[in-house]
């Protein structure tokens, strides 16, 4: 928002929310039934729909490109990284789509020679492109200078320049006004060629790809001209700009105005002396080394939406599955191709943590396909690699996230450990810290837990330190029961430990293999307490859930703007910490097989750098 709103700042379907596509319904059904149904066919005005979503792809093609590429750091402009609330202020970029879509549908009903247009005309490509240089491009300039006066910069265009750091589709993010003032300067290419009789469907559906391409290209923050074009073409300098150029006016505001064609920039002055410093200094930069890296994987078919590389505001919420994604199968069904045919751990994400860079990497591995015996030798193949990925690349830290740790898969990471005696890189499950942030949701009256899920490293653990501070442990499953008590060994902690089909205690140690009618034994107001990565579902309304092993990330954790899985905001899970708390402590061992850092140091050292427990759910049961 700008920093005082004028009038007609907001859009029109403001108020619709998530609905408002729906104000394209009835021009829609409007061409296709015209189309369908008379006999002089508008095959133009029917392929307007189709190119308002090619319009959406192709936006959305940049913004999952320019993550990839800012996450990786090669040739990217500006190192600060961007929160939720540039994520929140960019999640309308649809508008303008919309916008143009009832402005096209309407132009080709009301303007004579705008319908049934010829599908190509070169002559009215030819005019385009003189008609943009020309008038369209001297007059953006200086709308765009006027708009840097401070009345109309205080009261619109600051709402564009509050993206320090640009991700593609900053591009299009402006009042509602400014974009009247941007489609009707666009619009004198379009109506001149209509009035002239040169127009073509081809021509219009361009002419918008190339304004979406050259918006998208200047504010992806990663420099991707090379230079061999200026040096075979040097006037071309003057024709296009560069990301780095575009980059410039958002961090000096006073330089650099030109919309595409840098040429009025020379002309009047206003060109930065630093430009092409930037340029080349941005092209020559390398691939970032990370000092952390967390290995997590895709977990169901429509996961690939909520990664950062994937639909920006989806990935800024919790992971949950919603109707409308069933909608996009056929798109869902592509991705799951594409990552199996690409088949290799791909960088997601990049933070800062003081002087520490953090990446995440991604398997392209489903939640099912771990669970597949056949499926274990290719995803200890890609684990494997990682591992020695990051070995070449000099990282401190490697943290196993979600099942890539799994006791059938790699024994907790041993495996990789053992395969490579010599390895520098510290594999690291994060086991202790998630031990520690179990204990540390316990309620402090708590006498009595009951445990309930499958047996691992850190279920073991959690009943095993219960039962040493005097906390009663009810095993419910008689296997359970003798797999615990048969991993205290000697200890007469064991004695807390007892086997009961009691349900009435009211605090759940819950993990991966709780069934649904064992929650709905449990009594009313029974807190439910996740030990494993994934939460368990939520079926009791009149029962609270606390959050998976987790802790809230500091301020001055850098660059985040996704949610992790399905944790809330700023909220890490407990492995991913213990990675990052491994290598702010310089600790010079693995935490990963069978055995686990000391408990009551990790759980100090990770609040001691800012890390916070999440408050246990008392008052709020959803």
């Amino acid at each position: 928002m700008a920093s005082r709103p004028g009038i007609l700042t907001d859009w029109p379907w403001k108020r619709l929310g998530s609905f408002k596509h729906v104000i394209l319904v009835p021009w829609v059904i409007h061409n296709t039934y015209s189309f369908m149904v008379k006999d002089e066919k508008d095959l133009s005005g029917f392929l307007i729909f189709p190119v308002l979503l090619w319009r959406a792809l192709h936006n959305q093609l940049w913004i999952s490109l320019s993550r990839y590429r800012t996450a990786k750091g090669n040739n990217r402009i500006i190192d600060r990284g961007i929160e939720f609330d540039q994520v929140d202020r960019e999640s309308s970029w649809d508008d303008q789509i919309l916008f143009n879509g009832i402005l096209l549908y309407v132009g080709s009903q009301t303007i004579p020679g705008a319908s049934h247009l010829p599908m190509w005309r070169l002559d009215g490509v030819i005019l385009t492109a003189l008609i943009h240089m020309g008038p369209v491009e001297f007059l953006y300039y200086w709308l765009h200078r006027l708009l840097h006066h401070h009345y109309l910069y205080s009261r619109y265009h600051s709402h564009h320049h509050s993206s320090i750091v640009t991700e593609p589709i900053t591009s299009v993010i402006h009042p509602f006004a400014e974009h009247i003032s941007y489609f009707a300067l666009f619009a004198i290419p379009m109506i001149t060629t209509i009035t002239t009789g040169t127009a073509s469907a081809t021509c219009i559906a361009g002419y918008l790809t190339y304004i979406d391409f050259m918006n998208n290209m200047g504010h992806c923050n990663f420099e991707l001209i090379p230079k061999w074009l200026f040096t075979i073409f040097p006037p071309l300098k003057y024709l296009m700009y560069t990301p780095s150029f575009h980059s410039l006016h958002h961090t000096q505001f006073r330089t650099n105005y030109s919309l595409f064609m840098p040429i009025y920039d020379y002309i009047y002055g206003t060109m930065d002396t630093s430009s092409d410093t930037l340029y080349e200094n941005s092209l020559r930069r390398p691939e970032e080394a990370p000092d952390v890296v967390h290995l997590t994987h895709l977990t169901t078919p429509d996961s690939i939406y909520h990664l950062r590389l994937g639909l920006a505001h989806m990935a800024s919420t919790p992971q949950k599955s919603k109707w409308y994604l069933w909608l996009m199968w056929p798109v869902t069904m592509w991705t799951m191709m594409l990552t199996w045919i690409y088949g290799r751990t791909f960088v997601v994400e990049r933070n800062r943590f003081h002087k520490l860079r953090l990446q995440t990497w991604t398997i392209p591995k489903y939640n099912v396909q771990y669970n597949l015996q056949w499926q274990k030798v290719s995803i200890n193949a890609l684990i494997e690699e990682a591992v020695l990925e990051a070995e070449e690349k000099g990282v401190k830290v490697l943290s196993l996230g979600l099942l890539n740790q799994g006791e059938d898969l790699n024994r907790y990471g041993q495996l990789y450990v053992q395969k490579y005696p010599r390895l520098k890189t510290k594999v690291v499950d994060g086991s202790s810290l998630a031990v520690a942030a179990v204990l540390n949701s316990i309620p402090k009256t708590a006498t009595q837990v009951l445990h309930r899920g499958n047996i691992s490293k850190v279920a073991s653990a959690v009943v095993l330190n219960l039962c040493q501070r005097g906390i009663q442990v009810a095993v419910p499953s008689e296997d359970d029961y003798k797999k615990l008590k048969k991993s205290f060994g000697i200890r007469s902690d064991r004695n807390n430990l007892i086997l009961s089909k009691s349900y009435s205690i009211k605090t759940w140690l819950v993990g991966d293999g709780v069934k649904e009618e064992d929650q709905k034994k449990a009594a009313e107001g029974t807190l439910f307490i996740p030990f494993s990565q994934f939460p368990p579902k939520k079926l009791r309304r009149d029962c609270f859930y606390h959050s998976i092993p987790a802790m809230a990330a500091p301020a001055s954790l850098e660059n985040v703007d996704s949610c992790e899985n399905w944790l809330p905001r700023r909220v890490m899970s407990a492995w991913r910490v213990g990675g990052i708390v491994h290598a702010l402590e310089g600790w010079d061992e693995h935490e990963c097989g069978y055995t686990m850092s000391d408990i009551d140091k990790v759980w100090q050292a990770s609040i001691q750098h800012g890390f916070k427990p999440l408050a246990v759910a008392t008052h709020s049961k959803f």
